[in-house]
């Protein structure tokens, strides 16, 4: 397997994945920010232009965070990455998708890319004076989303129960821009993201990736 990420992006859920899988695979660090993941060779590998992306030995193009922790999952079913359990399973879920979409791409996706939800015409650009900012925007949206994971992580140590699963990866490199922005996390997901700090797996990638 071929992976493929950048500093900074959600890949490191998917890196910690990996590693917590155990099965060899090469690691190919890009240049994010510089605009790599857009330009070729790599849009051939993933048009959308971005990370994470998983490449197999058959050449099977893996994209998406969700389809790519998924299928890691159920490839390596030892590793019990999805709980048996459905109930348990749906929680993992829900916090995932949570997690991706709304922490990740609505709130802090306002504060990392706040041009991209810039009104781009003169008429759009006028009608917004005196409305709140962006980043004032996706700041509340992020406030809010910590506020109701960590209701939702109120009676258990990880995601779906009481083992790591794969929404852990995502709750994780979500909750981890929260300091770095300078952002407290609530109690229940401070909890979280040190029971995860101290897995081995994600001391091995905070490593590769230059983190302390």
């Amino acid at each position: 397997m071929k992976f493929y990420w950048g500093p900074h992006t959600c890949a490191i859920g998917i890196h910690i994945l990996l590693e917590e899988i155990g099965k060899p695979y090469e690691s190919v660090k890009m240049d994010v920010a510089g605009g790599e993941a857009g330009r070729e060779p790599f849009k051939t590998i993933n048009p959308k232009g971005k990370v994470p992306a998983l490449v197999l030995a058959d050449g099977t193009i893996m994209t998406e965070y969700g389809a790519i922790a998924t299928w890691l999952a159920r490839t390596n079913p030892d590793k019990a990455l999805i709980p048996a359990d459905p109930e348990a399973e749906r929680r993992g879920i829900e916090v995932m998708d949570y997690a991706i979409g709304t922490l990740h791409l609505q709130g802090f996706g306002r504060l990392f890319k706040t041009a991209n939800y810039e009104p781009q015409d003169m008429l759009h650009q006028t009608l917004k004076l005196g409305q709140t900012s962006v980043k004032e925007q996706g700041r509340a949206i992020i406030d809010e989303a910590l506020a109701i994971l960590d209701r939702q992580m109120a009676s258990r140590p990880y995601v779906a129960g009481d083992a790591f699963t794969i929404g852990d990866s995502a709750l994780f490199y979500a909750t981890r821009w929260a300091p770095q922005e300078g952002i407290a996390l609530p109690p229940n997901l401070a909890g979280h993201y040190k029971r995860m700090i101290a897995r081995p797996a994600v001391t091995r990638v905070r490593r590769i990736w230059g983190e302390k």
